[in-house]
């Protein structure tokens, strides 16, 4: 029993021929083009002027598909490149509009010390200046946080300002820190009065970030919508003249005031001592220091 040659078979055997005849095809056909070529010029010309016309459709369309796919490929990376820059903008627009940011709290900052400063300047008995550090919100009890204490000689009753006006008064002091009664709580009444026409008035805390303004005659309303109200140093704890509020809207013969000094907005205040020594208060009570 004969067996089969290893990696052999009838189809190899078949190519092995057809690849020897299209050598030899193809060598015949490059004797005979040889031969024309140096027999007879012309004729051998307008073979090649065939061949031309032959191949030259399939070149055409060997480039277009060469240059399409070129084209697909530079597109592809044309794309990719553009989102990638878009991305790079979209980053470094993002960092630029931080850095503005950054830029516009640094000098409102900036414009708030130098306002409280000039503040100090201008005022003699300047205790200590210090920046608010926190205030409550949802509470409807108002503080705030003053980065002085007692080290700082800040005493339980003194006043509080700002540029933009009065804040409260100092209710608790630490060594290094001190709690401040906002004019907006609902316990801190400030007896004060009308910018326009001096006519008196109180001031009282509503415990929601607005002051209650009444005045002192009753029956008769007062206020305009924009009206200043400024402290009128009765009593003696305040200062005189120092601007609380401004007036923005009327209920019957009251009006409901936002303070000029808001601590949100506030950096920097300054601590003063009581307008008359003799109303310094030397303990707060307890329904004011406890907590809400």
């Amino acid at each position: 029993m004969a067996t089969a040659r290893p990696g052999w078979s009838r189809r190899a055997q078949y190519g092995l021929f057809f690849s020897f005849l299209a050598v030899m095809a193809g060598i015949i056909v490059g004797l005979v083009l040889l031969a024309l070529s140096l027999v007879a010029p012309k004729t051998f010309a307008s073979v090649r002027g065939v061949a031309l016309d032959v191949t030259g459709p399939i070149a055409s369309g060997l480039h277009e598909v060469t240059a399409t796919a070129s084209g697909l490929v530079t597109g592809a990376g044309d794309y990719w490149d553009a989102a990638r820059q878009n991305a790079d903008l979209k980053r470094d627009n993002h960092a630029m509009l931080q850095r503005m940011v950054e830029a516009k709290a640094i000098l409102q900052e900036n414009r708030q010390l130098k306002a409280t400063l000039q503040l100090r300047e201008h005022e003699r008995n300047v205790v200590a200046v210090g920046r608010i550090v926190g205030s409550s919100f949802s509470s409807p009890r108002r503080f705030a946080i003053l980065s002085v204490g007692a080290n700082d000689g800040v005493r339980v009753g003194m006043p509080v300002r700002s540029p933009d006006g009065l804040v409260g008064r100092i209710i608790d002091t630490g060594a290094l820190a001190s709690r401040v009664l906002l004019v907006s709580d609902r316990t801190n009444i400030v007896p004060s009065r009308l910018l326009r026409g001096g006519i008196p008035v109180i001031a009282q805390g509503r415990g929601d970030g607005t002051i209650d303004v009444r005045p002192l005659e009753v029956g008769r309303n007062p206020f305009k919508r924009g009206d200043i109200i400024i402290s009128s140093g009765t009593g003696g704890l305040y200062p005189p003249l120092v601007p609380i509020a401004r007036v923005v809207k009327l209920e019957g013969d009251d009006a409901i005031a936002m303070p000029l000094a808001d601590p949100a907005n506030t950096n920097f205040a300054i601590v003063e001592p009581p307008f008359e020594p003799a109303a310094a208060v030397e303990s707060a009570p307890a329904s004011e220091t406890a907590a809400p």
